[in-house]
């Protein structure tokens, strides 16, 4: 919105004198929101925004295009980044409630949509998809800050509205097991080998209550188990020697956090924490 004074001048028989002085203020017809369905991300993820843009005039507005940044922001290097990608296909219109024919899109980026018309004393809602890329920062704390502006020809200040999600914090473990030897004889010993890794901003604690189980097969005897090399506590897990199945402990197994870098492109490069667990047996 905006405010503006004015004032009168009267002139007679050579002599000036001004009026006092009024103020108006006009009133922007449109006014934008911007909102986001989950507003946490991790790498890979995909997030839904939602823009909803009110027209509080009596006549509709058209000719509208709204821009988002995909949260761009300008590295220590001094190049700009996106840290968003528009999922191509995405972008659903409603005007009043009603689904609509789709807006033209520029995937950028940023990506633009444009010829959009909001009804006389209606609203329009656009949704879409972006999904977070390389760029995005993931470390406990970051955030990814994106703008929407929205802009015509009947629109003499853009209309801004923004959104900022935030990294999960929470760690997030995946697995793999390798045997060593592949080939062995009766009565020889064998190590299986499991890998965890932490890929999140966080470690996994105590608390988060991790276990590797397993049903060995062929049936092991005489366990030897380590973690990260030092010997397992016999408290710390638990083993049917008649059945083969394996259990470690809840909690006793915490895997540390990953670790955040930035190469030299801008994009973030992510060394996952790591616990070794060893389980050596006859067979």
């Amino acid at each position: 919105m905006a405010t503006f004074n004015n004032t009168a001048t009267l002139s007679y028989n050579g002599q000036v004198t001004n009026s006092n002085v009024v103020t108006g203020e006009i009133l922007d017809a449109l006014s934008a929101t911007k909102t986001i369905l989950d507003s946490t991300y991790g790498a890979g993820d995909t997030l839904t925004y939602v823009i909803s843009i009110i027209n509080s005039a009596s006549t509709p507005i058209s000719g509208i295009s709204v821009t988002d940044n995909l949260g761009a922001y300008t590295t220590d290097e001094g190049a700009t980044v996106y840290p968003l990608d528009y999922v191509d296909g995405t972008v659903r219109l409603y005007a009043d409630g009603v689904l609509t024919t789709a807006p033209a899109v520029t995937q950028g980026p940023p990506v633009v949509f444009e010829g959009i018309s909001v009804p006389a004393n209606g609203n329009v809602i656009l949704i879409y998809e972006a999904s977070v890329n390389a760029f995005a920062p993931i470390s406990e704390g970051a955030t990814i800050t994106n703008v929407a502006s929205v802009t015509g020809a009947n629109i003499s200040i853009p209309i801004t509205a923004t959104a900022i999600a935030q990294a999960d914090s929470e760690p997030e473990l995946t697995i793999s097991k390798s045997v060593y030897p592949e080939t062995v004889f009766e009565d020889g010993q064998i190590t299986y080998t499991f890998v965890i890794q932490n890929s999140g901003n966080t470690p996994a604690t105590t608390e988060d209550n991790v276990v590797v189980s397993d049903n060995f097969d062929p049936i092991l005897s005489n366990l030897a188990v380590t973690l990260d090399g030092q010997p397992l506590a016999v408290t710390d897990y638990t083993y049917n020697q008649a059945t083969g199945e394996f259990a470690t402990t809840a909690g006793s197994i915490t895997v540390p956090a990953a670790t955040f870098a930035l190469d030299g492109t801008g994009r973030w490069v992510t060394t996952p924490g790591v616990a070794i667990l060893r389980v050596t047996g006859t067979v």
